[in-house]
């Protein structure tokens, strides 16, 4: 019984703050883009040389864009000639820096660990970005176009007034939220059970900090958590509270969001199987050293 009122003490708890969480940020990034133009965004883009790549992982990191709006804005700045190593920066970006994602990981795991989370993810998106312009990735992308808007929708009308933008931002989060509540409700429902039934030993001692390959196995075993990231970033924070090394969370955390397979499934629509790879690898070696890194100076 114990366990049990845990259990539901932790789901209520956890669904609470992050419907808070994701319907505050996400009205706020939707009223601070509508003040950024797409224009503006795709200028940035096509900066050439590293401060190209650095802006393209800024965009990456302003936009919480699903796959489906992140897959036609990719392919249509590639067929637009914009470069291919700042392009691919937002690619890396845009999934691990997701501006939910950074704020669930500051309220529920601490600013240390979301500072770090941010520092790793943006350094690898433009140094990776950098370094798959330089080996010749480019030619690595497919000859195809997409046609429809976001997820078959047209683009939103902008009110010009203030009250209108922040009436449209707060629709806007309503209805993100609401496309996503399943799928955080399966997340903080599975992470209560771990934190209600799993024993803290048996977690600490197949993922404590005493065990050097947590943190590459880790990064791997993220993968079919992200559902959506809100899915799995509950199911981290109840492993991190029954022992789970915070360099391993870290990992499962980069790793799930940046190799989630719906997302690799729409880039594979764009890319060659070869080019897909590559991200595959940049991203887990991301989380690899982003989980290491964290281990070392915690």
């Amino acid at each position: 019984m114990d366990a049990l009122i845990k259990t539901l003490e932790y789901f209520l708890l956890i669904t609470a703050e992050l419907t808070a969480l994701f319907l505050g940020i996400s009205a706020l990034v939707a009223l601070v883009l509508m003040y950024v133009p797409q224009e503006k965004m795709r200028a940035w883009l096509s900066k050439r040389g590293l401060w190209g790549n650095f802006l393209g992982a800024v965009v990456g990191s302003l936009t919480p864009f699903c796959a489906c709006s992140t897959i036609p804005m990719t392919l249509g700045m590639l067929n637009a000639g914009a470069p291919f190593g700042p392009v691919m920066s937002f690619v890396i970006a845009s999934p691990l820096l997701n501006p939910i994602i950074i704020s669930m990981v500051a309220t529920l795991m601490g600013l240390k660990a979301c500072l770090l989370y941010f520092g790793v993810t943006f350094s690898g998106s433009v140094i990776f970005g950098v370094i798959l312009e330089k080996t010749g990735g480019a030619r690595f992308v497919r000859n195809v176009r997409i046609k429809s808007a976001c997820c078959g929708n047209a683009a939103p009308v902008i009110p010009s007034d203030f009250p209108g933008k922040l009436k449209s931002a707060f629709a806007t989060a309503w209805g993100d939220f609401r496309a996503v509540l399943v799928y955080l409700l399966i997340g903080v429902g599975i992470g209560a059970g771990i934190y209600g039934y799993i024993p803290q030993e048996f977690v600490a001692r197949i993922a404590g900090p005493h065990n050097p390959f947590a943190i590459p196995v880790a990064a791997i075993v993220g993968v079919p958590l992200y559902i959506r990231a809100e899915t799995a970033i509950p199911i981290g924070l109840a492993l991190a509270q029954k022992g789970m090394s915070m360099g391993a969370v870290i990992a499962l955390i980069i790793g799930g969001a940046g190799m989630a397979i719906p997302e690799m499934a729409m880039l594979a629509s764009i890319f060659k199987k070869r080019l897909v790879a590559s991200i595959i690898a940049v991203i887990w070696a991301t989380a690899v050293i982003g989980g290491y890194a964290f281990n070392m100076i915690n």
